[in-house]
């Protein structure tokens, strides 16, 4: 198994380890962070770190596989929405933004297997999808260290740091969300025109 491939693989791994901090008991803070939203964050970043180094490794060595290929979209997916999921739980963001992140995820995968079936051509990331990746990770970086939740900015409540932050996270929650709406409509048109085919 090649280096791009066992990134993709730990990765993975990273996932459950990221899941199970918030049941070790984990106290204090960090920065005034709790320790546990911390640690959470780093093993998220890593994770994050890793996804570009294994496109990055197989791109340059060639080393660009089918497993590759079927694994590296999948624990992309799996990473971002735990992290979401764990969010969502944390009372950090509404339900509905990883609702329709997950129904996007469903709609390129459904495209895909049409197109393979069909023999058509896999969309390329358009500018939305790349819109969206950064958005996301963005997003879910400084809401593990924004202590408030989702659209508290709003509120009249927060000041200084605090209200930068999650003015910061919300909107790039936001922006995502449109990002992921869109990128799936792009999905839909292609899927649209391969099942006209006959």
């Amino acid at each position: 198994m090649n280096l791009p491939n066992k990134l993709t693989i730990f990765r993975i791994i990273l996932v459950p380890i990221m899941v199970i901090i918030p049941f070790l008991g984990i106290d204090g803070r960090f920065l005034g962070i709790p320790t546990e939203w911390f640690i959470i964050d780093i093993i998220f970043v890593i994770a994050s770190l890793t996804d570009k180094l294994d496109g990055y490794l197989a791109r340059k060595n060639n080393q660009i596989t089918t497993f590759g290929k079927f694994l590296d979209p999948l624990a992309d997916k799996i990473l971002v929405l735990s992290a979401m999921i764990m969010l969502v739980e944390m009372s950090k963001i509404p339900a509905w933004i990883p609702i329709i992140v997950l129904a996007r995820e469903f709609i390129v995968s459904g495209y895909r297997l049409v197109a393979v079936e069909k023999g058509g051509k896999v969309i390329s990331a358009s500018k939305w999808g790349k819109l969206k990746t950064v958005t996301q990770m963005i997003a879910i970086i400084l809401a593990f260290l924004d202590l408030n939740a989702f659209g508290e900015c709003f509120s009249g409540v927060l000041q200084g740091g605090d209200l930068v932050l999650n003015f910061i996270v919300t909107i790039m929650l936001l922006v995502q969300t449109v990002a992921t709406i869109f990128s799936g409509v792009d999905y839909l048109r292609g899927a649209k025109s391969l099942l006209k085919e006959q």
